[in-house]
């Protein structure tokens, strides 16, 4: 059931109308309505147990992927754009497998929707890099989506410590020693990549704010 008109998110109307245009655009079908699509997704993304994937993250996500395409040669933005919506769709902070789980909501949803397989296809492997955040050299579709899901590390301050608070919150379910453990082990496989951010233009952006929002975040974590 779509969230009453109560609690919907400021954005849930204009939200909607992206993704209205974004399935017409990327199907060729003209039928079935796009509305219901949209309506499960932001229902998804509003659900109680999330704290930082929340339609926020997903409206940021959609905007960095606007303010990056522009920069690059992506051969697909309508699958990175589908990605953006459907990266979190299923999430559940004790499970490791959202990602997976997304995939398969994708997998069923975009056929019927009229999205061609390869496109799908496409989508779907998508999806599937948000769990590690490492494409391969060359693969522009996949550095676009990983670098618009990346930039909230590169915040201000008050803004990246607003994130840290809210994933923290997320895992509320998690003792302290074991959230810091897991939290550590997250920001060290971030800062370990040779780049953070893959296109030219978000690595100039973003990189050097978010290695030091992290870093400082794993020094306040203390040892692990």
């Amino acid at each position: 059931m779509p969230a009453s008109a109560t609690t919907r998110h400021p954005a849930h109307d204009a939200l909607l109308t992206r993704w209205t245009e974004l399935l017409t655009s990327a199907r060729d079908a003209t039928t079935p309505s796009p509305v219901p699509y949209g309506e499960d997704l932001l229902t998804r993304w509003a659900e109680p147990q999330r704290r930082y994937h929340t339609t926020d993250h997903l409206l940021a996500v959609l905007d960095r992927v606007d303010e990056l395409l522009p920069h690059v040669q992506a051969p697909d933005p309508a699958a990175i754009r589908l990605a953006a919506w459907f990266h979190d769709a299923v999430y559940l902070p004790d499970r490791s497998t959202n990602e997976e789980r997304s995939t398969r909501l994708a997998e069923r949803a975009l056929p019927e929707a009229g999205v061609p397989e390869p496109r799908v296809a496409e989508t779907v492997r998508l999806v599937l890099l948000t769990r590690d955040h490492d494409p391969a050299e060359g693969d522009t579709n996949g550095e676009v989506l990983c670098d618009a899901d990346l930039a909230v590390l590169a915040g201000s301050p008050e803004d990246y410590g607003a994130y840290a608070a809210a994933v923290r919150e997320e895992y509320g379910f998690v003792p302290d020693d074991a959230f810091r453990e897991g939290r550590a082990n997250v920001l060290r496989h971030l800062l370990g990549l040779s780049r953070l951010f893959r296109t030219p233009v978000a690595h100039d952006r973003w990189e050097a704010a978010a290695r030091h929002n992290m870093t400082t975040e794993l020094e306040l974590l203390g040892p692990v």
